[in-house]
């Protein structure tokens, strides 16, 4: 926060926000979307205990696959 005396609520709010915003590398992205594939436990419970929304997670699973299907037809294209 900067105290600058104009500022408005909604401002510092969102000054708070983006500085304790986490952000997650492709390692950790991979493990979370890998532990709810597993099914040990709900995707619910997994993003309680990480702390990410469910909107994230499945945003996360999106890409995961994405990637995998792109891997996928290279691999295909290369063995033609």
């Amino acid at each position: 926060m900067t105290g600058k005396q104009g500022s408005s609520p909604e401002s510092i709010v969102r000054e708070i926000k983006r500085q304790t915003r986490r952000k997650f590398g492709a390692e950790e992205k991979i493990r979370i979307v890998l532990e709810g594939l597993r099914g040990e436990a709900g995707i619910t419970e997994l993003c309680r205990k990480e702390g990410i929304h469910l909107t994230m997670y499945y945003k996360w699973c999106r890409r995961q696959s994405k990637g995998s299907q792109k891997r996928q037809h290279w691999r295909r294209a290369e063995n033609a």
